[in-house]
């Protein structure tokens, strides 16, 4: 049982549900006024909430339009399942999701709970996003379901009645860890003994005990449902598993049935029945309670071996006599409760099972031998405790010193997850219940964190898989925002890993090695903190760690880390494989290129994000409508031919979670503005519409984009004063123009800045419009520059081909005089976006479909090809891999012709002077260039 609620702990409830007064906690109506995270001073530009800006028709839309489909379809019950099931409350008949969110998925389950915590929050932003109240009373069902759960596990365990096979029973719900304990007199050190009970399996987990008397594993008695070879099993010993005389079935119980098994001991015979039909007898049994004595764990439902599973099923009359029954008097136990057959009921104890609101069972024996409902892991250390399994995870790892996520999977992670969730429930809902729950994990945490020696959780968090704690910090930080509590920051900060800190603090390289997605959202945390503390630290080794990430660890589709962990600085094209880029790792940098920008306006942070939003992250969406799974990629994979998995693993994956809160947040930074409300940036090309409250204006921006090359934003519903600064991407290398109102306004836009348009007084009507000429280009792996992959203006095109190998490619053969390799390849009438090249269509990276792909080329320009016209020379090259046509067209765009023939002249004459191209093929190329015709 947890220790009695504090009176801090009963205030600081009393004074939330104080705070937010006319919240319904029941089907919602009309939407409700969120709360928010204030945004710290710090933060030199304020992102927008979701429902201030609105998807419109488009790319996203269609692809936010499935996950809210499955938001709104998939039945909660079935994510709440094992939270109900681990404080032993009814599950509704919900079948657990499965995968990592069941007890039979990978690493028995130990990550459950994580997954509810992403649905609440793609819930609370499908809620913010649409104003769609049906959103709102799936979270508020849910919150309340938890608020049952804490409930139930603050106190003793209760009996769960279900009908039995007389009348009432109980019911152990598979992931409880409840058990019946009885008391040492039960057995009565009878030499004689029959042990009766119904039963009703509903599991087919060998070893489960349906009663266990014994010391430990030497001395016991027992009866399993199954054993190894899946029939009940019988066994008493005094001296282990080698001494056990035993009893066994013929057939296995059936699941989710009422069977009656009883064994008798007399003399030297053991007799074991199911429905009354004697299935085993031992004639040589010498062992019986009288030789056992006096036992310490009397238990109906656990095992005295800590590693059998607890008994999953329904327990209806137990009964134990001090004799051997006959034969006909275990059939009479078939058609009659024991009290009316003629064995009556058990004469050392008799448990019927009758309903209570109680968790004690009464003795009808006359002996008054109460028995008492119990967990294995006894209760949490805290009233705040809030998980879907027993807090037995979080205790082990204090002692651990190297990671087995068999034992212990993150623990810290799926409280980050399911905190979050609660969080962005009680912003979405304003439900007082949700920040509760949440106040209360954190109090929790602090409560087990606060106790621990520096050095155990330096040595914790630094545990691969185990010590996991995701962004954690980031969701601590924010509610200590909201409530206060000094506890709250001391427990972000007890979150520290120092050996990580400093090395970044010190723009030293340590990630070789590490595992990516444990390491990239503790960053986003730790710029928290210097929010928070203006611990300058924080933030510096979060500066350092992106740029050790982005570029030298990232694929072009914005995607890092091979297998889960990154590889060495620079290292892109011997990593290649079905398991780049795990999902999760995208979804992390982009938070953390966010936060980042609050702070300091580097365009690099928002080109990055363009780079893993359009390419990465809509690509991990299958375009498919799907009931029962968000169809979300794990690893993306890049390896030639790679064909996409949109249902990894067994199900409910981390990257399936951050999926579908990807999905629900796609708007969610186009539009920031300066803290003082002068500034309007415009970070991303989206279809969307900005209602700026505090400048009495909307901002909605009509495109097609990527599809459409540029975006018109049309200033409407009030007279604001700011300026309007448009990203100007960095691929973006010519041809970026902006009129006001059809005027040109003055300025030179520069790839990889921002273009400002100056502070004035908008009126109802004005009209941006951007355009942003899109040209093909490649972007060279940083170790391979014969391995690249192409990009069109933001997308990134995937060639679709079932060959396993790399496929090889010319593209400057047509290359216009811009530098654009466009011309190199046949648009494919009716589908924007898609080309073909020597017999393969390419497309972009953001279809979510199932064709193999090539993400990455092998570039083979064997000829000097110009305008068309092959020159007959060979293309030769530099030791470093540059070729002559690679120098020829890095001094693009060229003006016209004559400074291309140019470029070729001054170039061949550099490379002749070298001693590498021969004079005569010198000459040859520059008569090329001058014989051939170019597109502008």
């Amino acid at each position: 049982m947890a220790p009695p609620l504090s009176r801090r702990f009963l205030l600081q409830s009393a004074i939330v549900a104080a705070a937010v007064p006319g919240v319904s906690f029941g089907a919602g109506g009309g939407r409700a006024v969120a709360a928010a995270v204030p945004a710290p001073s710090t933060w030199s530009v304020r992102p927008f909430a979701l429902k201030d800006v609105t998807l419109g028709p488009g790319l996203f839309a269609d692809k936010r339009q499935l996950m809210l489909d499955h938001g709104r379809g998939y039945d909660v019950d079935r994510l709440l399942q094992v939270f109900r099931a681990n404080a032993g409350l009814s599950t509704k008949g919900a079948v657990a999701p499965g995968g990592w969110e069941g007890l039979d998925g990978e690493a028995n389950g130990n990550l459950r709970g994580h997954y509810t915590g992403h649905f609440l929050t793609m819930l609370a932003q499908a809620y913010a996003g649409t104003g769609d109240t049906a959103y709102a009373d799936r979270i508020r069902s849910m919150v309340g379901a938890l608020s049952e759960v804490r409930e139930a596990l603050r106190g003793d365990p209760k009996m769960l009645a279900v009908t039995g096979k007389w009348g009432g029973a109980h019911e152990n719900v598979r992931g409880s860890y409840q058990y019946v304990d009885l008391p040492s007199a039960v057995l009565g050190g009878a030499a004689a003994i029959t042990l009766s009970v119904w039963v009703r399996p509903a599991h087919d987990t060998n070893w489960q005990r349906v009663f266990d008397f014994g010391d430990n594993t030497t001395r016991y008695m027992y009866l399993a449902t199954r054993n190894a070879d899946g029939v009940p099993r019988f066994a008493v010993t005094t001296s282990g598993p080698g001494g056990e005389q035993g009893l066994n079935g013929t057939a296995a119980l059936p699941l989710n049935e009422w069977s009656h098994v009883a064994v008798t001991l007399s003399g030297s015979m053991g007799t074991l029945y199911v429905n009354g039909t004697a299935v085993a007898r031992n004639p040589s049994m010498t062992l019986n309670p009288s030789v056992l004595g006096t036992l310490a764990n009397n238990w109906l439902g656990r095992s005295n071996f800590s590693g059998d599973p607890v008994y999953a099923g329904a327990f209806d009359e137990f009964n134990v006599w001090s004799r051997a029954l006959t034969a006909a008097e275990i059939t009479s136990l078939q058609s009659n409760e024991a009290k009316q057959s003629s064995a009556g009921v058990g004469d050392l104890a008799s448990y019927a099972f009758a309903a209570t609101d109680g968790g004690t069972f009464a003795d009808a024996s006359g002996r008054g031998l109460t028995a008492t409902l119990r967990r294995t892991w006894g209760g949490p250390s805290h009233p705040g405790f809030l998980a879907a399994y027993p807090e037995t995870q979080f205790i082990a790892l204090e002692s651990m010193t190297s990671g087995d996520y068999t034992k212990v999977w993150a623990p810290y992670y799926t409280a980050h997850k399911i905190l979050k969730g609660l969080v962005d429930a009680y912003l979405a809902t304003d439900d007082a219940r949700a920040l509760d729950l949440a106040s209360g994990m954190c109090d929790w945490m602090y409560f087990r964190l606060s106790k621990l020696p520096d050095a155990t959780l330096k040595r914790m968090w630094g545990i691969f898989s185990s010590g996991e704690f995701g962004g954690i910090v980031e969701t601590i930080v924010d509610l200590y925002t909201i409530t206060g509590e000094a506890d709250h920051l001391a427990l972000a900060k007890l979150f520290d890993l120092d050996r990580l800190i400093d090395a970044c603090a010190a723009n030293t390289d340590i990630l070789d090695g590490l595992h990516a997605n444990q390491h990239i959202p503790i960053f986003t945390g730790y710029v928290r903190l210097y929010d928070a503390t203006g611990e300058s630290r924080y933030l510096t080794a979060a500066k350092n760690f992106w740029d050790m990430v982005v570029p030298q660890r990232m694929y072009g589709i914005g995607g890092t880390s091979t297998a889960e962990f990154w590889k060495a600085r620079g290292a892109i094209s011997g990593t290649i494989s079905d398991t780049n880029a795990e999902t999760c790792c995208a979804y992390n940098m982009l938070k953390l290129s966010r936060m980042l920008f609050f702070h300091e306006q580097d365009p690099k942070y928002m080109d990055y994000y363009e780079r893993a939003l359009f390419n990465q992250v809509l690509g991990s969406k299958q375009d498919t409508a799907d009931a029962e799974k968000p169809l979300v990629t794990y690893f993306i994979g890049l390896e030639p031919g790679h064909v996409r998995d949109y249902t990894p693993k067994q199900g409910t994956t981390c990257c399936e979670g951050t999926g579908m809160e990807s999905a629900t947040k796609y708007q969610d930074s186009v539009y920031f503005a300066k803290a003082d409300g002068s500034t309007l940036y415009v970070n991303l090309y989206s279809a969307t519409t900005l209602d700026w409250t505090a400048q009495g204006v909307t901002v909605t921006q009509t495109t097609d984009y990527p599809r459409e090359q540029g975006s018109t934003i049309t200033v409407e519903g009030g007279s604001g004063t700011f300026e309007m600064k448009l990203r100007v991407p960095s691929w973006a290398t010519a041809g970026f123009r902006v009129t006001v109102n059809g005027s040109a306004v003055g300025g030179t836009p520069v790839a990889g800045s921002y273009f400002t348009i100056s502070s004035r007084t908008w009126r109802d009507g004005d009209v941006v419009r951007v355009t942003i000429p899109f040209r093909l280009r490649v972007e060279k792996a940083l170790d391979d520059p014969t391995l690249q992959t192409l990009f069109l203006g933001p997308v990134n095109l995937v060639g679709r081909n079932a060959s396993t190998s790399y496929l090889s490619f010319g593209l400057y053969g047509n290359a216009g005089l811009s530098g654009d390799l466009l011309p190199s390849l046949t648009p494919v009438s009716g589908k924007p976006l898609h080309f073909t090249l020597d017999g393969t269509e390419f497309a972009p990276f953001h279809e979510g479909t199932e064709d193999p792909t090539h993400a990455y080329i092998r570039r083979s320009e064997p000829k000097v090809v110009l305008g068309g016209t092959d020159s007959g020379v060979a293309n030769p090259a530099k030791s470093d891999g540059t070729t002559l046509l690679d120098e020829i067209w890095a001094g693009a765009p060229f003006a016209d012709k004559d400074a291309l023939v140019a470029r070729v002249r001054v170039t061949v004459n550099s490379w002749v002077s070298a001693g590498l191209l021969d004079r005569a093929d010198g000459q040859q190329v520059v008569t090329t260039a001058e014989d051939a015709s170019y597109e502008a």
